[in-house]
């Protein structure tokens, strides 16, 4: 029986994965250094911006193998944007419409949220790819 998904394109959502995981630790890290120089929206913006930067060539060479251009580097942050409205409708949903915690919503919406950033992900760094 033959599945939807392919053996490369399973590699990509793990690699996916745990691009985001260095990712964010990556913007932790760098936020709590700028923290100590920075006011925290100034500490914020600067570890985003070049956690960004980093998540995109870790993409490009690991997830999806491909050559960074230009295009693509001014492309790649629609991903983040794509990530921030589905986490904030998950969170919504989860703590107005399911009316449960606040405390874990945005882990369960950013989770929720993978599969549809790798998505807008894979159709910038691979555009000639039929995604479906």
């Amino acid at each position: 029986m033959r599945t939807l998904m392919t053996r490369p394109m399973a590699r990509q959502i793990l690699t996916f994965a745990v691009v985001g995981a260095v990712n964010t630790a990556v913007y932790y890290g760098l936020y709590l250094l700028f923290l100590t120089r920075l006011p925290y929206l100034g500490a914020h913006v600067l570890a985003f911006a070049l956690s960004m930067v980093g998540s995109f060539f870790l993409n490009a060479r690991f997830t999806y193998r491909t050559r960074p251009t230009w295009r693509k580097f001014l492309l790649f942050p629609l991903t983040n944007a794509t990530n921030f409205l589905v986490t904030t409708t998950g969170v919504y949903v989860i703590v107005d419409v399911l009316h449960a915690g606040s405390r874990l919503a945005p882990l369960l919406a950013s989770v929720a949220a993978i599969p549809v950033t790798f998505v807008v992900s894979r159709m910038i760094m691979l555009p000639k790819v039929d995604t479906a």
